[in-house]
């Protein structure tokens, strides 16, 4: 069943820069050819529910089996009959604004 879940995988309690850990995390989530997309807060993974499941594990791990208290945030979106739900609920937002697409922060 297609699963789309935005995720936050991050130590806790280690410091403040926590960049490094974070691609640790991110290069696990890459590495499984599921489609995914990180931003500032969460990256989203698509794909059948236990090959989503079975990435976030192990991405959680991989701070986890170095010995480092890991928090997970997890928010799952399951639609029988629905693909690609990371790109096509954007485009229908994008298409209801007539086109806009997101507008970079000014400085």
């Amino acid at each position: 069943m297609n699963t789309l879940v935005a995720v936050s995988i991050a130590p806790f309690g280690i410091g403040d820069e926590l960049a490094a850990e974070v691609a640790e995390v991110v290069k696990v989530i890459r590495a499984s050819g599921l489609p995914n997309r990180t931003t500032a807060m969460f990256t989203e993974i698509e794909g059948p529910w236990d090959e989503v499941m079975k990435v976030v594990k192990e991405a959680t791990f991989v701070l986890a089996n170095k010995g480092i208290r890991t928090e997970v945030v997890l928010k799952a979106d399951v639609r029988p009959g629905f693909t690609n739900m990371m790109t096509s609920k954007v485009e229908k937002i994008n298409k209801i604004l007539g086109g806009e697409n997101e507008h970079p922060q000014k400085a």
